[in-house]
């Protein structure tokens, strides 16, 4: 018996993939490789793309590590499998007589529309039925329509905000959210354990089991976005608008449209999509120099806000004037006064809104102002949500993450950058109707709440060995915490690994300081540490300028002592 090694093993998983792979592009990429042989075959073969609670996410390309359409293809095989025999008693379907249901949408990024299109003839070959929306449309879309149709499933193919060459796989299941344990573990050791897919797994592209949908199911989202405001409040605003080159523009115009607000005025340059976003380094409207041609455009135009989608329309990024310029705000500026709005437009104290462990803590003040209900979570939509979810006696009204997202009411169980924009916009109307402005309401905001300003440093591990001295630096925190981080007194840190956690068990350290706090954890998808700062003036000056300038020094003394702390083993 020949004896297999690693390379041999590499080189004969991509003989096999070449034998199944329906794109020309990414055949002729791997018999390149395989005629190179040696570390490039080892490197695209030699392992998979991890399938977690986002999916898939990765650069295009031949191979398991990287986005094409074998992998789509296994993965779609995999989350069939798993609707067809684990839902039911005894391991069967939830209902035998009745196929599942999945929504496929996709965005305007390389290759999107053929990952949606395999994944809705794999499925329906499968006896999956399927609705595939009629896209590139953005991402709330998706996560609306499965819940409006009741579908068991909901597929996105998109990268969000990520560079030109990734694309990606985002799956909901049938309460609305995205994935979470089990069902993700399940799913990935489904895909490692079926074989490779084949032309012949595929439906034909009219089977009945395809409903390629209309319109009407985007004008079903327009209608319910449009309400999140009220039907009374003011109007009376000029929107400047940029899509990124992603696919938010239409569908926002329309909500707008039918919200009664003017039609905002769309950066020409970046109206439509392109998924080579020519006009910025990174899709990210967090990004510095992201909205530099939309805050142009507001100040030549004279109007009151710009505001600003990622590319599959779920983030939010909001610039206003501020004296003779104009101010990006944070998403923590931006989740504070979205909070604030919608819980004065409301009422009931059954009213729930989260954000995350690592967002600012003004949004508990807040709550407590109201007098409603509020949830900490880890990280991410996942577990935003999720509070909402496991108590049906609540109303979740908000939540947000300091990222950019934010979710206006429980109509898109995710985060959702049009109604954002919509709520958002109202806000600003408001504002405006009565001689305002939003840096007015953010100053009212820090004279209740205190003066609440956040940061963030990422230190990077760099080599072989990155991941092991992350996770040691980690020990070295968890045993032998500072007693002080730039001068800030350490009052108490709290593992949130260890038993007894208020939240699930993962990889990061609070540290509560005098006057502020910072959280350390590891990236979920590179090896680098984020250090999340914060620090509050909890009774700043009646000069509320001199006093952001104050606080945003401590904050960044802050940071750099966190980056100090950090990069002693990130060398």
């Amino acid at each position: 018996m020949r004896t297999i090694t690693a390379t041999d093993h590499s080189a004969e998983t991509a003989r096999s993939w070449l034998e199944v792979d329906p794109d020309p592009g990414t055949r002729a990429e791997t018999r390149a490789l395989l005629a190179d042989g040696g570390d490039a075959v080892r490197e695209r073969f030699g392992d998979r793309l991890t399938f977690g609670t986002a999916g898939l996410r990765g650069t295009l390309g031949a191979g398991p590590m990287r986005m094409n359409r074998v992998m789509v293809r296994m993965t779609a095989a995999a989350i069939a499998s798993r609707l067809l025999t684990s839902n039911g008693p005894n391991g069967g379907p939830a209902n035998p007589d009745k196929a599942p249901l999945v929504v496929v949408c996709f965005d305007a990024r390389h290759m999107s529309d053929l990952f949606a299109e395999d994944t809705v003839r794999l499925l329906a070959g499968r006896g999956v039925a399927c609705i595939l929306l009629p896209g590139p449309l953005p991402t709330p879309v998706l996560a609306f329509t499965l819940r409006n149709r009741g579908a068991d499933a909901g597929i996105m193919v998109t990268a969000s905000h990520n560079p030109r060459e990734d694309n990606g796989y985002k799956v909901y299941w049938s309460d609305g959210a995205q994935i979470i344990s089990p069902v993700d573990s399940e799913i990935s050791t489904l895909i490692d354990d079926a074989p490779l897919p084949t032309d012949d797994d595929l439906a034909d592209p009219d089977s009945p089991l395809i409903t390629r949908a209309g319109q009407a199911e985007v004008a079903s989202y327009v209608a319910t976005a449009a309400s999140v405001v009220q039907v009374d409040s003011p109007r009376g605003l000029s929107v400047v608008y940029t899509p990124l080159h992603g696919v938010g523009r239409d569908t926002l115009l329309e909500v707008f449209e039918s919200a009664g607000f003017d039609e905002p005025l769309v950066v020409p340059e970046q109206g439509d999509p392109d998924p080579d976003f020519p006009t910025v380094e990174y899709p990210n409207p967090e990004v510095p120099g992201a909205l530099n041609l939309a805050i142009a455009l507001a100040a030549d135009t004279g109007a009151d806000i710009v505001l600003a989608n990622d590319p599959d329309a779920d983030r939010l990024a909001v610039a206003v004037p501020d004296g003779p310029s104009w101010r990006t705000l944070t998403g923590d500026d931006v989740g504070a006064l979205l909070a604030d709005h919608v819980l004065t437009g409301g009422s009931g104290n059954n009213r729930l809104v989260a954000t995350t462990v690592v967002s600012s803590k003004m949004l508990e003040s807040i709550a407590t102002h109201h007098g409603v209900r509020h949830a900490e979570t880890l990280t991410g939509f996942k577990w935003i949500v999720r509070p909402g979810l496991l108590d049906p006696s609540s109303d979740f009204v908000f939540g947000y993450e300091e990222a950019a997202g934010f979710a206006v009411s429980d109509i898109v169980r995710d985060k959702d950058g049009i109604t954002a924009a919509l709520a958002f916009a109202e806000l600003a109307a408001t504002e405006r109707e009565a001689g305002r402005t939003v840096i007015n309401r953010l100053h009212d905001l820090w004279r209740r709440h205190g003066l609440h300003k956040t940061g963030l440093r990422t230190i990077r591990f760099e080599g072989s060995d990155g991941a092991s001295r992350m996770a040691g630096l980690m020990n070295q925190l968890r045993t032998t915490p500072p007693e002080a981080i730039a001068s800030m007194g350490v009052v108490s840190m709290t593992d949130l690994a260890a038993p007894g956690s208020p939240l699930p068990s993962t990889d990061a350290l609070v540290f509560n300081l005098e006057d502020g706090r910072l959280v350390v954890r590891p990236s979920g998808t590179e090896s680098m540490l984020k250090a999340y700062a914060e620090v509050v003036d909890a009774s700043p000056d009646v000069d509320l300028v001199e006093a952001e300038v104050a606080t945003t020094r401590l904050l960044d003394n802050l940071l750099d002592g966190a980056s100090l702390m950090l990069t002693g083993a990130a060398t």
